[in-house]
């Protein structure tokens, strides 16, 4: 049997994937072992998002390479730009994620049951509701990796929920390059069925909702909210990356949404939730964009005020059409982002403070630091309780806490 070692880096959907290639091995008998050393294979799951990120999984898969006696290459970097492994003289099998169990054991790993027990992290449960997008942005090199979105029936997916909940999940992470657009595919718009299908699921567990584009979202925006409103399983938690507060900007990144809908998606979540958090993005630095187009970002930001912001300065990847605009230049985009990032800082410790003294009901889901517990409260809010023996509290517990302080980013919660 095989002794493999697996990396995975980038989102959710590809640490989902990589647990999808972990069942199959596990169901075959193989096993993980943890450093490349010791492995008879090393998988290298890649993410190439953004330049710097695409030269880490160039060193990385040389690294593994004089590390291990065989290397497998899969994830995004592996299908949208296979040939620079090619070019750096990597000795490795770069091949689309699902023919990585068979190429570890030479087409002999078998297809898993669909009743076979899901592979948890921790109590975690990740859950790919569909892969590809709707999108085709200026910039964006994902999609010549996930093409575009192909959505399972809703029963499928909840299906594969229920298992994951009687596996022993506590957190189900639903995932997608854009789960705003599930069902586009076939016609109709189903995210909002979807999660009331899975909040019927008998259980203790909570749901949180992965990325969903503005553009999806904003024609189900009421549903959306409603279902939101109705089920205690799901965070109150969305994460709708705006990308830029000017209207001329996302144009020319073809966002297929303006900053008007953006807008309204906060409104309704407002109107229909007490206390939620909006997570969004920021490009800082688009070739395009001028001073007063940047002026709107932060305007934007002041604004809707999300609780949780990434910001990224403007990066050309290789194959799209942003690649060929004129680039400000280095200088001006890191100042950009600093102004940004230390809005964003201002905002999102506001955010925290203003729980300090409040009681909320948190799910430990992984273990911190020391003796500490990472938790998230209802609206996917990190609570970090420490001297969690003391308190008695375990990976997998809902706990009640008071919010005692913060840490501009997390907040500190004790049981109560």
């Amino acid at each position: 049997m095989a002794r493999y070692h697996i990396e995975t880096y980038g989102c959710t959907s590809n640490r989902g994937e990589s647990r999808q290639i972990e069942r199959r091995l596990r169901d075959a008998g193989h096993h993980r072992v943890e450093g490349p050393d010791e492995a008879d294979v090393a998988i290298l799951n890649t993410c190439t998002v953004v330049e710097k990120t695409e030269r880490n999984m160039l060193r990385r898969a040389e690294e593994l390479e004089d590390e291990t006696a065989d290397l497998i290459v899969t994830g995004c970097m592996a299908l949208a730009q296979g040939e620079e492994f090619r070019d750096a003289e990597v000795d490795a099998d770069v091949i689309h994620w699902d023919e990585v169990p068979e190429a570890v054991t030479n087409g002999e790993c078998p297809t898993t049951t669909p009743d076979a027990e899901p592979v948890l992290d921790g109590v975690i449960g990740i859950l790919p509701i569909a892969r590809g997008c709707m999108s085709d942005c200026s910039y964006c090199i994902t999609k010549q990796a996930t093409g575009k979105i192909d959505s399972p029936p809703v029963s499928e997916n909840v299906e594969k929920a229920r298992a994951l909940v009687h596996a022993g999940a506590k957190e189900i992470r639903i995932t997608g390059q854009d789960t705003g657009v599930y069902g586009w595919d076939t016609g109709e718009r189903k995210l909002h069925e979807l999660l009331d299908r899975i909040c019927d699921i008998e259980g203790d567990f909570r749901v949180r909702v992965g990325m969903a584009n503005p553009k999806g979202v904003h024609g189900i925006r009421e549903e959306l909210a409603e279902v939101f409103a109705e089920n205690e399983k799901l965070y109150n938690f969305i994460h709708a990356p705006v990308q830029s507060g000017s209207d001329d900007v996302l144009g020319d990144m073809r966002r297929q949404h303006q900053v008007s809908e953006y807008v309204e998606i906060v409104e309704t979540f407002d109107e229909y939730l007490d206390y939620w958090t909006l997570s969004t993005d920021f490009i800082v630095g688009f070739p395009t964009e001028e001073e007063e187009d940047h002026a709107q970002s932060m305007a934007l930001l002041r604004e809707t005020r999300p609780e949780k912001i990434n910001v990224t300065r403007f990066s050309k990847r290789p194959g799209t059409d942003a690649a060929e605009m004129k680039g400000l230049g280095g200088t001006k985009k890191k100042e950009r982002s600093k102004e940004m990032s230390e809005l964003k800082m201002d905002v999102v410790a506001e955010a925290y403070d203003a729980m300090v003294g409040e009681t909320h009901e948190v799910l430990a889901v992984e273990e911190g630091t020391g003796d500490s517990v990472k938790c998230y409260d209802e609206a996917y809010r990190q609570v970090i309780v420490q001297n969690a023996d003391d308190h008695g509290v375990e990976v997998g517990d809902f706990v009640d806490v008071e919010i005692t302080g913060h840490s501009t980013v997390y907040a500190f919660g004790e049981p109560v």
